[in-house]
């Protein structure tokens, strides 16, 4: 599956809903067992959250918005499918999640890709389960680091803490990737199903118990006029530098 939302693959209400159609009809399909997720958008796999649907909308709008973001989260992170992240470009916040939700990361050694979540940098707080989900990979004192610093880890950075778990040169992404579906697809489909839920089950349970509270948090943090008036200057940067 390749995203294609230019310019920078931004995590838009309409992309999050169409990619979990996709997706639903992939795992609904019996002759699909694995998808590699990659980036149709030069030197970017995801920007992350569109900063414009948290951005001077109604309550409503923030609800349904951070709702499809959960369920993304929820549908790649208990996916019976293999998911094979292609990182060929940044991966920032959102696009970290995604790719944090695989079962096995692939990198391009291009030291202008960067991966992680910086949400911090931005003026706003990972929510929990972005926080569990790093833990589960790098371990609490990388992560708690990372998040508070809100950093960015080129290639051997993110190599070395264990955020992605190989490093190739970036014609060699999505070979390599296919070559690691092919692994991980020669074990018998139903052990692994059963391992992948047993490993995952008490971090996904922690969001489904507390969903609609994870939304109202979300609303009410986001439609603080200090948070609007950072995302509305961050954007207002944005603009700016692609003028």
């Amino acid at each position: 599956m390749r995203f294609k939302n230019p310019p920078v693959n931004s995590l838009s209400l309409q992309f999050l809903t169409e990619f979990v159609i996709s997706l639903e009809k992939l795992e609904n399909d019996k002759g699909f067992r694995g998808v590699v997720l990659t980036s149709d958008c030069p030197s970017v796999f995801s920007a992350g959250l569109d900063l414009t649907e948290m951005c001077g909308r109604n309550p409503a709008h923030y609800a349904e918005y951070w709702k499809a973001v959960q369920e993304l989260w929820l549908r790649l992170y208990l996916s019976n499918l293999v998911l094979v992240a292609a990182i060929n470009g940044a991966c920032p916040a959102g696009g970290c999640l995604m790719a944090l939700t695989c079962d096995y990361r692939v990198m391009a050694d291009n030291p202008k890709y960067t991966i992680g979540l910086n949400e911090t940098q931005l003026g706003i707080v990972a929510p929990f389960w972005f926080k569990d989900t790093l833990v589960n990979t790098v371990g609490h004192r990388v992560a708690e680091q990372a998040l508070q610093l809100g950093l960015l880890f080129p290639p051997a950075e993110a190599l070395r803490v264990g955020l992605v778990d190989r490093v190739v040169p970036e014609d060699q992404v999505q070979s390599t990737a296919l070559s690691v579906m092919a692994q991980w697809m020669a074990i018998p489909e139903h052990a692994r199903q059963l391992t992948k839920r047993l490993m995952r089950k008490a971090t996904a349970d922690h969001l489904l118990r507390q969903r609609d509270a994870d939304v109202q948090n979300f609303v009410s943090f986001v439609s603080r006029d200090s948070i609007q008036k950072s995302l509305q200057a961050y954007l207002k940067r944005l603009r700016q530098k692609k003028g």
